[in-house]
This record gives C-alpha cells, structure tokens and sequence, in this order.
C-alpha cells in the first residue's frame, strides 16, 4: 500500500525500456519500484518494430509492479531523439484585469497565444518553453505576475516533434495496455533534476550519451536555448567489440559492461577474459588493453562530435559551467577523464540521488518522475482510476513551476 500520488514514468530508450513509479508525499518524491527491460524494437530512437517493443514496455511495467504490488493504469512518456526541433515564436496578449495587474491566468493565455504558429501537418507541437517575457516594453522579464501593465509579450521556443514518430510511440505505450498521461521533453526533465538553477542561467552543456543517439542540450539564462542529437551512442561501442573481438553482440555488451574502461592507461593487462568467437568452437583469450583499444578510440569520437557539435550552434569556447553527462556510457570507467580532454571544459557526470536508482543511465526516467510532480496536477495512475490522455496538461502548474526556476 502507498500513502501518496503515485506516478509513473516512462523512458522508452534504444537498449533498454525503464519503468519507474515515483511516491508522491507533499514537497518529496520517493522512488518505489523500477522495472527494466531489453528493448529490440527500436533503432536510433525511433521505432522500427511495433510488437517487440510493446512486449518489452509490458515487461518493465510488469516488473515494477511487482515491485510495489500494485497495478499501473497510466504513465507519463519520455520523448526525445533527432525528429525533435525548436522554433522560436512569440505571444502577445492584451492584460485582462480592471486593475491591471497581471496575474496567472494572463501568463497562460499568452503562451497560448505562442503556441499559434505555422505547422506542417507531419509536425506535433510537445510543449512550450517560455525565455523571457515583455511588459510594456520592458524586456527580460522573467516573472510578470504582480506586475501592472496594459500589454503582455512573451518570446518562447516551440517544441515540435514528427508526428509519425509521436504516434507511434503512443501507440506502443497503448497497446502495452497503459494510457498516456502526458509526454514529458528529456532534456527539460533532465535538467530540472541534475542541473542547478546557477548552471543554467550561466550556461551549461547536458550531454545524454544514450545507446542509439547522443543528445546534447545547451541551457542559458535559465531556460532551453539549443537542442541536438547526433546519431552516436553506446551501441557504437559494442559494434566496434564485435567486430574487433568477432563475438554476438549480447557478448559485446556485456564485456563492454564487465571488463570495458574508456582510457587505455585505466586497463590493467593482468586482466584477461574468454570470448566466445562467432564461427569458432574454441574461446578466445583476450584482455582488458586489448577491449581498452577498442573502446578509447569510439568514446573520443562521441566526446569531439558534442564538441563540434556545440561549436556549430555557436558556442566556441564552450559555456561557463562546462559539461553535464548522463547516459549509461558513462558507467564505463575513465569517461569523465577522457570527456575532459576532449572537450576541454569542466565536466560532471549526473548520478540520481535514490536508492536502487544510483546510475547515469536511469537520469531520464527518475527526471521524469521529479519533473511531473513539479509541472503537472497530481493525478493517482491506479489501474482503477486510469487518466485520460493529456499531453500538455497542467499549463497553470507548469507556468508556476517555471518561475521558481529563476528564484
């Protein structure tokens, strides 16, 4: 039995589909069940197979639930991956009260106002991210509410996304037997949890090394400025092992995970494994230098592409408070070192602060739980009170939820 609102969290991810139910009791979110499973259905992000990875998405349900001991009826999704776009666009509203004053419900309607742009019809609009507001004509405004005025101007970012690749990945979560609370954007979780409020006014760089795609997030004065993806990750890891080590790739991955560290100068030689190689009866011999040599090279591609990568949306020297890395490539020992020399800034690898959850590569679904209960109305996702599909819901408690990032 639990005591609070029970949320539940969806990251639906290359390698991997997490499920993670989150407890809520007043200001504090505990972390109650988390269930994982393989995911083969999904290439790069994007779904490629329908029933196997409506299969693995029952699997991780499945899992936490049994952990808990209760039965899901509905979950937030995770969505990321290079078919995501920002567009800027701009809102303008005229203040509604005698008295002037502008309160909430002039905030919300003047993000409504943004989110009227021109969209093609293989386009969805995800969510709306506010960068500054305008009274009057006084620019920079973070929080207009209190303040009197006659016009109110907002600049934001539109978040669009394919709608093929949302509906299908909707479809999944549906016909997993789970309805779809809502879909939350990654990064913005993200960076809600594992970056400070000082990081992202200065800027800062999260980088989310995924297994299909590297997602690089750049944040400044608060709020979400640049967003991309470059199609890169773990699994390009295990593929050169297979390769070089001409074993399955299930093998590959689990000496990348046993025996794989990103720096050559880390592998110890007295450290050797056997392999099974494909086309041979007889195991091989090999040793952590040898992996070493296979991995360090990879991990520097990943590492100077975010480099050029943040470089091309004009950021040459970098941002102030450096890198932020998640992703579960990051649990290869040496990463941060080697982060360090390639892309010459300060670097932090983000690590969730809950018990059985202590790993980069569970940042995204534990985000998700911590960026619901502070942007969204509580709703209970018990399989007896199952909630309606609503995938921008809660504008007013987000828009509050947006201001306390700026105090």
């Amino acid at each position: 039995m639990t005591k609070g609102d029970i949320v539940v969290g969806l990251d639906i991810g290359t390698s991997t589909v997490r499920a993670i139910i989150g407890e809520l009791d007043g200001l504090n979110v505990s972390i109650i069940g988390v269930g994982t499973a393989k995911s083969d259905g999904i290439r790069k992000g994007a779904i490629v197979d329908i029933d196997k990875t409506v299969t693995a998405i029952r699997e991780a349900v499945d899992h936490a639930e049994r952990m808990v001991g209760i039965s899901i009826g509905a979950a937030y999704v995770g969505v990321s991956g290079n078919h995501i776009s920002l567009q800027p666009s701009h809102g303008i509203v005229a203040v509604s009260a005698i008295d002037r004053e502008i309160g909430d419900e002039d905030v919300e309607r003047v993000i409504s106002a943004a989110r009227v742009i021109n969209l093609s019809t293989e386009r969805e609009i995800v969510d709306v991210v506010p960068r500054e507001f305008t009274v009057d004509g006084l620019s920079e405004v973070t929080d207009p509410r209190g303040m009197i005025g006659v016009r109110l101007e907002v600049d934001t970012y539109v978040v669009t996304g394919s709608r093929t690749v949302l509906h299908n990945l909707l479809r999944c979560v549906e016909r997993a037997g789970i309805e779809v609370a809502g879909t939350v954007l990654m990064p913005l979780a993200a960076a809600g949890m594992v970056l400070s409020a000082d990081e992202k006014k200065l800027g800062v760089v999260l980088v989310d090394v995924g297994a299909g795609a590297t997602t690089i997030s750049i944040f400044e004065r608060g709020t979400l400025e640049r967003f991309a993806v470059i199609p890169v990750g773990g699994d390009s890891v295990t593929n050169d092992i297979t390769v070089g080590l001409q074993t399955g790739t299930d093998t590959a991955e689990v000496i990348k995970c046993r025996h794989g560290v990103a720096q050559i100068s880390l592998a110890r030689q007295e450290e050797k494994f056997k392999v099974a190689r494909v086309g041979h009866s007889i195991e091989k011999d090999y040793t952590a230098v040898e992996l070493a040599y296979i991995v360090e090279p990879r991990m520097q591609e990943i590492f100077a592409l975010v480099r050029d990568e943040v470089e091309r949306m004009g950021y040459p020297n970098g941002l102030p408070s450096g890198y932020v890395l998640a992703g579960g490539s990051m649990l290869l020992k040496g990463s941060d070192k080697l982060a360090e020399q390639e892309l010459g800034g300060p670097i932090r690898i983000a690590v969730p602060d809950y018990v059985g959850v202590r790993d980069p590569s569970y940042v995204g679904c534990v985000s998700m739980i911590k960026y619901v209960s502070r942007y969204y109305h509580r709703q209970t996702v018990a399989a007896t009170a199952p909630i309606k599909r609503q995938r921008s819901g809660g504008t007013l408690q987000k828009i509050k939820g947006w201001f306390q990032d700026f105090i």
